[in-house]
């Protein structure tokens, strides 16, 4: 199979979002930057994509301009093995602007959407007792950043 590299649009911040991931994401790092040059169509010496990786998965940036922006119709699933890390991911991307939304979901600073998932959920909503996968469900839908405890609480009934 070919290698698929996701590549994020942004107006003119590319290089400042790829560092801000890269310190968000463990064994992560910018691996090459490309400029405008004298062609355009943006003003030369001006970053046109930055290339990076977060854990092994790699992404390209591209500075595109203000035409295209993130919506929801496109997010990244952070699988999170705790509380812990559903925190501490959840810090991280609401800081300096960034929005909480509904059911695990938010977005960065940058407008990129991100659902930060604690690994337990899909045992959860895929227990056998479907009694007990709807109360996790019905729990999940009234959280923002999704709570590990109060979860497993609500499918057992306490």
């Amino acid at each position: 199979m070919p290698k698929i590299t996701p590549n994020l649009w942004f107006d003119t911040q590319a290089l400042e979002a790829a560092e801000f991931y890269v310190s968000v994401f463990p064994n992560s790092k910018v691996t090459n930057v490309t400029y405008y040059g004298e062609a355009g169509p943006r003003e030369a010496g001006t970053v046109l994509t930055v290339e990076f990786s977060l854990d092994g998965q790699d992404y390209t940036g591209i500075n595109g301009g203000p035409e295209f922006t993130f919506d929801e119709a496109v997010s990244f699933q952070i699988g999170c093995a705790d509380q812990e890390e559903v925190d501490h991911y959840w810090t991280r991307l609401t800081a300096d602007g960034g929005q909480e939304s509904q059911c695990g979901w938010l977005k960065d600073k940058y407008g990129l959407s991100w659902q930060v998932v604690p690994d337990e959920l899909g045992a959860l909503m895929t227990d056998p007792d479907p009694e007990r996968a709807q109360r996790a469900m019905a729990a999940m839908l009234k959280m923002q950043k999704l709570d590990v405890a109060a979860l497993r609480a609500a499918a057992d009934g306490a």
